[in-house]
């Protein structure tokens, strides 16, 4: 499990984080007296290399992403694969989203099309 790194001070303001999660994300502390920045004993910690993911394990990707064009290389793929659309018109990008729903083809950068 990562370790959860929040931006100094979301639990004193509202507007960074204080009652929505959506809010509490991860800024680097520049102040100059800041003691998150000076790593003092007793507060936050701050991200660094070492709570990075195991080596085994990062990079790993299972499934091998190809990016489609058209319909031709849309159809020489398989269910293993995961297709990304190139940059298309809207037209040929709908066209893609129904054969790919056909043939269980999942997309990768299409909302909703699994």
């Amino acid at each position: 499990m990562t370790r959860k790194f929040l931006r100094s001070d979301t639990m004193r303001h509202i507007r960074l984080g204080k009652k929505s999660r959506k809010l509490q994300k991860w800024r680097r502390p520049r102040g100059r007296h800041s003691k998150i920045r000076r790593h003092r004993f007793g507060y936050p910690r701050m991200p660094s290399p070492g709570y990075g993911a195991p080596r085994a394990v990062t990079g790993k990707i299972k499934i091998i992403p190809i990016i489609v064009h058209n319909e031709k290389e849309l159809a020489a793929l398989n269910s293993k694969n995961i297709a990304i659309i190139a940059r298309i018109g809207a037209k040929k990008k709908i066209a893609l989203i129904k054969k790919a729903r056909e043939n269980n083809i999942s997309l990768a950068n299409v909302r909703g099309a699994a």
